[in-house]
């Protein structure tokens, strides 16, 4: 397939690299353009000046419409029983996300209620949002657990991804986070619990294989510093990479744990100081922001300016989950991050793509627009320029999803 006429062909790199500070702001791209795929995968482009066909070359004319690599959400917990609009309500009357934690609201309500949903219900409730989350320009998906809190809900829920990778074409990449909250019952015995997670969930865990990360909520009232280093050195054991909640609430030492421990990322990032910019901007390790949860909770913004200019990796990702962003709506993610954190238009759209893929080391499939990497693309309406789409931030102005060369 030959998709010509292309207004602006965004994201183009022939150098597959993670792109850090100042790199974040160039998105280099092709005007009045095509692009080739063969095979699913992208095998050519350039402008329309230089296009050659053949006789048996299917021609897709785009009429002016622009083309985007699909969106990398590097941070997910799209797995999850029922909503909890209730507590939707109690923050708007004005509790805070510790005190409903603090009532059994929170993680250990959607734990509760997965706890009595069975895997198959499970499966059908998650592949509707898999399946609403690509259409709106989702090529690659991270998914965590942690609404199980029990070794058997635990691998319920990653024998659920599990299945949702079988069920859809798209790099999917599966993280453990039995580590998300205490039980009721642990709560004055947190090291049980720690326990039961290094010792039965993690080797049932990686038994199955059912896993590819780790992950710990690194945070004040749930793992400190010390029990995290557990989680984390305890998954290492087993081969899963780190990855961290870190500083959402407070500034409580996840950025210095994700830098000791070598993680791949640290997620959240709203509380930090200027050690911790200047460590992000400095390691190699992925500032994953989540900026549709500061919006949903009523919190600070992660400080995107100040690590982008300070040289670090910032990648976007949705963190859909049930209580705190129940949105896998990455076009609103980048408005968002514009409009809020004062990112450029450019700079989101390459956290949100390529860095984002890079978060879930899937760089080498998807991300950008390079030849041998799949056709997971996003083809806009007819919009004047790239700014349109966070300037016009309650319009839809995606028009179609293709992925591996197919629209879906």
């Amino acid at each position: 397939m030959i998709l010509t006429n292309i207004k602006s062909l965004f994201g183009i790199r022939e150098e597959n690299k993670l792109l850090r500070g100042n790199e974040l702001s160039t998105l280099p791209s092709i005007e009045n353009a095509y692009l080739k795929i063969k095979d699913g995968k992208i095998s050519a482009y350039g402008d329309m000046d230089s296009l050659t066909v053949d006789s048996n070359d299917e021609i897709y004319d785009v009429k002016g419409q622009s083309i985007l690599p699909a969106f990398c959400d590097s941070h997910t917990h799209i797995v999850f029983a029922g909503s909890r609009e209730s507590e939707f309500v109690d923050k708007i009357k004005g509790l805070s996300y510790a005190e409903i934690a603090a009532k059994g609201g929170g993680i250990l309500n959607s734990a509760k209620k997965l706890a009595k949903t069975s895997e198959d219900e499970l499966y059908e409730q998650a592949m509707k949002r898999v399946i609403e989350v690509m259409h709106l320009g989702t090529g690659a998906l991270e998914i965590k657990s942690g609404y199980g809190l029990t070794v058997e809900a635990e691998l319920k829920m990653l024998r659920v991804v599990k299945r949702i990778k079988e069920s859809v074409d798209i790099p999917i990449k599966s993280t453990f986070l039995g580590a998300h909250a205490f039980p009721v019952e642990y709560k004055e015995n947190k090291e049980a619990y720690l326990k039961i997670v290094t010792e039965e969930m993690l080797p049932a865990v990686a038994e199955e294989n059912l896993a590819d990360y780790i992950d710990v909520f690194c945070e004040t009232g749930f793992f400190d510093q010390e029990m995290s280093e557990k989680v984390l050195n305890a998954g290492a054991k087993y081969g899963l990479k780190g990855k961290i909640h870190a500083n959402q609430l407070n500034n409580s030492g996840g950025v210095q744990l994700g830098i000791k421990t070598n993680a791949l990322s640290v997620d959240h990032l709203e509380t930090l100081g200027k050690e911790e910019i200047e460590l992000l901007g400095s390691h190699d390790i992925i500032s994953t922001l989540l900026p549709s949860a500061a919006f949903f909770l009523r919190m600070q913004y992660p400080p995107a300016r100040e690590l982008i200019n300070a040289g670090a990796a910032v990648a976007l990702a949705t963190d859909y989950n049930p209580g705190s962003s129940p949105s896998g709506n990455i076009p609103l993610l980048i408005a968002l991050s514009c409009i809020q954190m004062k990112m450029t238009p450019e700079e989101a759209i390459n956290a949100a793509t390529l860095n984002g893929a890079f978060a879930m080391e899937s760089e080498k499939e998807v991300g950008s627009i390079t030849r041998g990497k799949r056709a997971n693309l996003v083809l806009t309406k007819e919009i004047p320029s790239l700014a349109y789409l966070p300037y016009a931030f309650g319009s839809q102005s995606i028009d179609k999803v293709m992925i591996n060369g197919s629209w879906i």
